[in-house]
């Protein structure tokens, strides 16, 4: 996930970090914490894409942060090819460390994040996330990266546009075997052990094509700066304009088609609103062709506005770990005064077990958005600076 390339210069290539990979980083990191502090903090007891149920600043609030898994794992693929082309080391040794960074992702998802997510000892129940996603993605590129660029961004393509054929095959049809189709395509709870749940939110497919094709995408960046912008912009409304048609369509590249609803917006709504788990091709459409037309602006401009973003795009793991355990507490310390000791417990994540006069409304969660993006700030820049005068090895894996 790190983005490091070689000495200083004005020039991007040649600077220590593509500044404008580490703000596009950083931009979808600000966005998780939203949609963090809506799952930790809300009064709804929908889900905000639920059409039946929902009103416009809320389904766009989710929504949004859509880009946020995409992006960051494509981002990963992208650091991946960087540290390869800027470090002296030869092919086994990358595909090694590949496969220790992550397994380390795999256990810090399955233990560090899962007890920040829920203050549970026993853990009866456990969920497969993101880092669980991009730690076996890295395993499987790991083998990946022997072959030529073309094949990898051929494979990873495949993999992202044709998962969605075999939807219609589900675990139960595969007996013993129906565990593994769970891990691979369809998300579903799985009992590894005796009371102890484990629910598979991020099927490896589709991911594993994300991060294919983003090692591939790392190829682009060592071209000069006219190059990079065309091509950027081009990718980026070409990505668009495939889910527009095909969307359009409605015959293929998700589960559920859209219809038509009781007024335009709503329509609009149904139209954009694609399946996450897995995520179809449609959803990593719009949401890869949204982030590549950032990166284009970017790499175009320097917006002042977005420099604190680099921070977090640079310390990407470390931000992720401290956040989910920043917004648990902050959701215990607020709930104490009403619930007592009880808010330690309470399952913050599962709302429909919340009691029901707990929550806040849609106003408040932006302000505690950016309480927690206030709080963030020093933190990271605190271990950036930390990691920076104590150079270890264990800390590249942070």
């Amino acid at each position: 996930m790190d983005s490091s390339i070689t000495n200083s210069n004005s020039d991007q290539l040649t600077s220590k970090r593509i500044i404008s990979i580490d703000m596009l980083r950083g931009l979808v990191m600000v966005l998780m914490v939203l949609d963090h502090v809506r799952i930790f903090f809300t009064n709804v007891r929908f889900r905000p894409t639920d059409l039946t149920q929902t009103n416009i600043p809320l389904f766009f609030t989710r929504w949004v942060t859509h880009l946020c898994a995409p992006t960051f794992i494509f981002l990963a693929g992208v650091g991946v090819y960087l540290y390869f082309e800027n470090r002296p080391q030869t092919k086994p040794e990358l595909s090694r460390y590949l496969i220790i960074r992550g397994l380390w992702l795999v256990f810090l998802e399955l233990t560090v994040v899962r007890f920040g997510w829920i203050f549970e000892p026993t853990y009866s129940f456990s969920a497969a996330g993101v880092l669980w996603a991009i730690g076996w993605s890295m395993v499987v590129l790991a083998a990946l990266i022997r072959m030529p660029i073309p094949l990898i961004a051929t494979v990873g393509i495949v993999l992202i546009c044709g998962h969605n054929l075999f939807d219609h095959i589900h675990a139960e049809q595969l007996g013993r075997w129906g565990w593994f189709w769970v891990i691979l395509h369809e998300p579903k709870m799985l009992m590894p052990f005796a009371n102890k749940n484990l629910i598979i939110s991020y099927p490896l497919i589709p991911w594993i094509g994300v991060m294919a094709t983003g090692y591939a995408f790392g190829t682009v960046l060592k071209q000069e700066k006219s190059y990079r912008e065309r091509f950027l912009l081009r990718l980026g409304l070409g990505l668009i304009a495939g889910f527009v048609v095909l969307r359009a369509l409605n015959i293929y590249g998700d589960p559920s088609p859209w219809t038509v609803q009781d007024n335009f917006s709503f329509t609009m709504l149904s139209f954009i609103n694609c399946q996450k788990y897995p995520p179809s091709l449609l959803y990593l459409l719009i949401t890869l062709g949204i982030a590549m037309l950032l990166l284009y602006l970017f790499e175009k401009h320097r917006f002042r506005i977005f420099q604190p973003l680099v921070l977090f795009g640079q310390v990407p793991l470390f931000f992720y770990i401290v956040h989910i355990w920043l917004i648990h507490l902050m959701a215990i310390l607020l709930a104490l005064p009403k619930y007592g000791l009880k808010a330690i417990i309470m399952p913050f994540i599962a709302s429909s077990l919340m009691p029901a006069d707990y929550g806040y409304d849609l106003p408040m969660l932006y302000n505690f958005w950016i309480i927690m993006i206030v709080l963030l700030y020093p933190i990271c820049s605190w271990f950036k600076g930390y990691k920076a005068k104590h150079p270890s090895k264990w800390l590249k894996y942070l």
